[in-house]
Formats: C-alpha cells, structure tokens, sequence
C-alpha cells in the first residue's frame, strides 16, 4: 500500500510513458483510482461503493469522488470567440449568419475519443472527437423539415447550419491546466485548434495515390475534413490517431449517382445512402452530392494523424491502417520495438484488425517515427472454436487469394476493401467490434463487441452486401445479443506482433439477475443469459450492457463505459478486475444524464483523474422539446461536454 502522492512515481517506475497514454479516452474526468498499487502477482478489485443507477439527468458518482466540468460544447477556445448561449440555440441562433465561423473558434460537438499528451505536472493538451451533429438538437423545424422530405428548402432559406454542422464535427485541440486538484481550459493557448470537416488533409501509406482517392502515379492524394471520428489512440512518438466511423452518413443521392464498377462495388461492401444523408449537406456542398462527386466518400473512412503540440504540420490519413468503419486505434509496442495497432469495425458481423509496422520504433529520434504506420501488414483475426485464433494477413499477390482474380489489383485495392479481403480470407463476424485495451502488465488485449440483435441461430443469412453465417458461434455465443459482450485475447508469448493468439469471453453483458449467469462462457446460452467471468451470484454485482470504449487501470481493473438501452438506468461507466476471485465482477462507478452515450475513458498518468465524454445528452428530444437540460439546467438545451471526476478524499480508494 502507497500513498497517494506516491502512485504516480511507482507507476512510472513500472510502466513507460507509452504504455501509460494507450489506456482509453473520452470527455468527462475522473479521479478514480485508490492509493493502492498492485504487486506483480496480485490484482486489487474496486473498492468503491457503486453508483446506484437512478435514470436521472445528471451525472453521479461515488462518494469520495467529484463530478466536475471542464469544457463543453460552444466554450470558447480564444478569447475573441464568444461563448456558446444554450437558451439561445433553442430560439435559432445557430441558424443565423457568423454562427459556423464562431463554432470553428470554439469546443466541437458530441465528443468522443481522447488522447492526453502531457506539458508538465498540471498541464496537458488533449485532443477530443468530435463525432457527428446533432441538427434536431441544433436547429429549430430541422426535424419538420426532414420528415416533410423539404430539407433542400430548409437548407436554401438557412445556408448557415450545413456550415455549421461541419464546423462543429473533427477533433478539438485544447490545453488543459489543473488548479486547485480541478482541470480547467487554457484559452488562447498555442496549442488550442479545432480540425473540422473542411481542414486540408494529407494521404500517406500504399493506398494514397490510387485514383479511386483522387491521387495518381507519383502525386499522393490530398482532401478536406475529418468527421464520423469515433475511439482513438496514441502514439509512442506522441501523436494522435482519431479513427473516421461512420462516414457513409453524411452522403446523399446514390442511388442514381454515376459509379464506375470498381467503386459501386466497393460503396456496396462498405454501405452508402442510397437517397438523402443523415445530415443534408449534398444540398449546399457538392462534396457531399454522390451524383456530383460519386469518389469522395473514398476519402474517408480511414485513421487520422494528427501532431497535438504542432499545428504547421497537416494532418494525415493513414491508408496503411486500411479503410473500413473505423471504431478504435490502440497502439502500443511489440517487444521487437515494432508498432501495433489494433482497429475495430463498428458495424454488426464485421472484423477485428490489427497492423503491425515494417519498422522499429526509435525513442531516441521520435521525428524517425513518422513513416511507421505507412508500411507494414495489416491483419485481420479468426477465431477459433478451440479458443485458438490466427491473425490473417491482408497481402495482395499475383496468384494468391487476394489477387487480380478476386478484383485486387494492387495492394492499395486491398487496403480500399479490407471488408472483402477479409471476407475472401475467412475472419470471424463480430458482433459490432469496437475499442480495444490492452493491460500494460500482461499483454491481454480486450475487445468490446457492443451489440448484434441480428445474430441467430440458423447457420446462414446476408449481411453487409454479402451472404455469410449470421448464427452463434464460440466467439459470439447469445442470439439476438443486445447487450454485447467483451472478449479477451492472449497474443502468443505477449507478443502483440503475434501471428496467433488464443481468446475466451471475459463478460456476456445484461442484467445480472442470479438465474440469468451463466457460470462457464462455453455453455449455450439463451436471449437473456449472461456471463460476468464465471461469478453465479449476482449480489454486489452492477448490471450493463453495449460495452463501448475500454481502458485497464494500473491495478488491473477494466474500465467500460456504454451505448444503448441499459438494463437499470441512463448509460453510465462500470469497472470490473481482470483476475483474482473477482475477476469479471462488474461494479458501476458513474451514471451519466437522460439521453447520453458515455464515451472516451483516459486516465492522467498519476491516475487521480479520468476524462469521459458524455455524449448527445437529450438524445431522443428536440432543440425546441428538450428531455435533458444538463448540465445548464431547465431553459436550456443540453450541450455535449467532457466532465472530470476527481478530488479523491483521504482514505478512499
């Protein structure tokens, strides 16, 4: 037992500085840890008292532990900007001229992904996600509009809320400074800057002068904006990654647009809008318009690389990491010094992936580091039955299975079409495989499938453009799974460069209801069944389901926060330990309010605060009929904000 003022000097004894920035991120913090460290043999349990889920619109936590905000959606990050009025966007100021050019100055929206890059002690610069818009929570009679099929009218007569939709969507860069143990915004910080859906966009890696992206022979292909951008990663050289999702949205009018064969295939694979965009933007940006532009949405869908402490330097996508609906890029360090990052597919009865870098990671010359992630081979993971799995290599040959014969022409196809490359290679379908974390102590890496109610008991079925077994199998056990469920996976050796692995499932999430825990994860169970490690009394345990983003703590202990409908109460974020006779046992530590996802899960690296992202609060209400108001309180419409927790009292862990 330490104290608490010696935790952060004991965990950079053990653990690097890289292995430290690979555990989660989001926006709403916390200081969440105890004053205990673990010993190499023994893994300590939580030891708070859980939350109490309570469906209220606010933000609980345990006591001993502080809730506090720290930069929400409109606050301005230079001082000339002005400040975001809550009860004025009810009355339509987003609708009104210069409202997009203050929102490129100010804190994005509905936040997700974090990563934390530390200045000194008390400051640090985080880069936040900022996944996707929210127009009938923006704008007044957008929703009418859209239902009455006037959206091109309602953009015509308020130009203004495609501009700032794409102004409040990419990725914000802040400073943070910590005062008084609270994280606070540094305005007109140098390191302050928001990238948005209109910011100029380098490719680099095999894929990056394929026509296809707009590149030829010898000139690499350049773009605009970043949006859909969901989990996240950081790098050892000290950059950041923010993974493109859901990128088919926000295009419209496909289905008489003018695709060459090659691309009609690769939209079907990957899925685009047949008629109008989730968000309207074909109707004022012909980027946007599949009929006008038929090849941009090629050029998204990928990782992004972005310099937090450098804003001369232009962000890059990454094409070596492949193109597909991007949920998570955790990166940590094989113990040949070769870089891995492990991706998830956010989309149900898709892959797994991890890439793994040619070359050798040098913290000696971190500028050196930059081309790694541009060459290297990226897999894509079977599972077994027997609970054994081999990662597949995505390689382009003249006579192999990925060759001109299966429509891959090159390696730039493959990486194009790593869904069908997977699918001709035989990679196991998950059920939505989203974040991975990976224990710095052990090497185990954790995979959050968060939901499949698709997944049947019949042997066959089509998903995604392509017929495939839709029923259960040892990898995803329940049918109609609509809580989701975590898998574990052991790289042979602890080597994340790996080219096999063996796996079991660690949590088959639900209510945890004494008659519905199921007590070995190889049983058959039913629609309700569950599984929290083996335990089959459901006392003290907390209830969960859609696990989404993942982090593990330096005592062991995995971190979940969630997406969907929760068996008690609002979305919240749950730990549970990795190993002992607790292992699996699920405890909640924060209830989020009415409406939201909780994203993110990003510890300081003395681990007295974790960032959350408390996401589209009031999600199922209206700018004008709101169902949540926090965190301004009634008479106001709900703003997506990143809150800390912290401020551990004494004695409490």
């Amino acid at each position: 037992v330490y104290k608490r003022q010696d935790l952060h000097s004991l965990i950079e004894r053990r653990y690097s500085r890289r292995e430290l920035f690979r555990v989660g991120s989001g926006v709403a913090v916390a200081g969440v840890l105890a004053a205990c460290a673990r010993s190499e043999a023994v893994r300590s349990g939580t030891r708070f008292a859980p939350v109490r889920p309570s469906g209220g619109d606010t933000v609980v936590v345990p006591d001993g532990y502080r809730a506090d905000t720290v930069v929400r959606w409109g606050d301005p990050l230079f001082s000339a900007a002005p400040t975001l009025d809550s009860a004025a966007v009810m009355r339509g100021a987003l609708l009104q001229p210069g409202a997009a050019a203050a929102q490129e100055r100010q804190f994005g929206f509905n936040c997700d992904g974090i990563g934390i890059f530390p200045l000194a002690q008390d400051r640090l610069v985080l880069c936040v996600n900022n996944e996707f818009p929210s127009p009938v929570l923006m704008f007044p009679g957008w929703l009418e509009a859209a239902r009455a099929g006037q959206l091109a009218d309602y953009v015509a007569e308020y130009p203004e809320c495609n501009l700032l939709m794409q102004a409040a969507v990419g990725v914000s860069n802040i400073e943070l400074a910590r005062e008084d143990g609270r994280w606070q915004l540094v305005t007109d910080s140098r390191y302050n800057r928001r990238i948005t859906a209109t910011t100029e966009m380098q490719f680099s890696g095999p894929a990056a002068e394929h026509a296809l992206l707009g590149g030829s022979a010898g000139a690499a292909a350049r773009g605009r904006g970043t949006f859909g951008n969901c989990a996240a990663g950081v790098t050892p050289w000290g950059t950041y990654l923010t993974a493109e999702e859901n990128v088919q949205d926000y295009f419209g009018n496909g289905e008489d647009a003018p695709f060459e064969p090659k691309a009609s295939e690769l939209h079907s694979r990957f899925g685009y809008r047949r008629r109008r965009s989730a968000f309207g933007w074909e109707h004022s940006d012909p980027r946007f318009d599949l009929r006008r532009q038929p090849n941009e949405p090629f050029r998204f869908g990928w990782v992004v690389e972005i310099d937090p402490l450098n804003p001369n330097i232009p962000p890059r996508k990454l094409t070596a990491l492949g193109r597909f609906r991007h949920e998570a890029a955790t990166t940590v360090v094989a113990p040949d010094n070769r870089i891995v990052v492990y991706l998830g597919d956010d989309q149900a009865f898709e892959y797994l992936y991890k890439f793994v870098s040619a070359g050798r990671f040098n913290a000696e010359d971190p500028a050196s580091n930059w081309s790694l992630l541009d060459e290297g081979t990226l897999y894509a993971a079977r599972l077994d039955a027997d609970g054994s799995g081999e990662w597949l290599p995505l390689l382009w040959s003249a006579d192999g299975p990925l060759s001109p014969a299966a429509g891959f022409d090159s390696q730039a196809d493959v990486l194009l079409n790593c869904r069908g490359a997977a699918d001709i290679l035989g990679a196991t379908p998950l059920d939505r495989p989203e974040d991975v974390a990976v224990d710095p102590a052990t090497g185990r890496v954790y995979l959050a499938c968060t939901m499949n109610p698709a997944r049947g008991e019949a042997p066959e079925g089509m998903a995604a453009a392509r017929g495939i077994d839709t029923g259960v199998d040892a990898a995803n056990p329940r049918p109609e799974n609509r809580g989701g469920h975590i898998i574990e996976f052991h790289e042979a050796d602890g080597d994340a460069g790996a080219q096999v692995f063996t796996w079991e499932i660690l949590l088959v999430a639900g209510a945890a209801e004494t008659d519905r825990l199921v007590a070995l994860s190889d049983a058959p169970l039913g629609r309700d069944s569950v599984y929290f490690g083996g335990i089959t009394d459901a006392a003290g345990l907390s209830s969960f389901a859609n696990p989404d983003n993942l982090a593990v703590d330096s005592q062991g202990n995995l971190w979940i926060v969630t997406d969907g409908n929760q068996p008690d109460g609002n979305n919240g974020c749950f730990v549970c330990p990795l190993d002992g006779p607790m292992r699996g046992a699920v405890t909640q530590f924060m209830e989020g309010p009415i409406g939201a996802e909780i994203c993110g899960c990003e510890f300081t690296a003395d681990e007295q605060s974790l960032f959350l992202a408390v996401q589209h609060p009031g999600s199922g209400g209206t700018v004008t009929q709101p169902v949540s108001s926090w965190p301004d309180g009634p008479g106001r419409a709900a703003r997506p904000r990143r809150r800390e927790q912290s401020g551990l009292d004494e004695g409490v862990d």
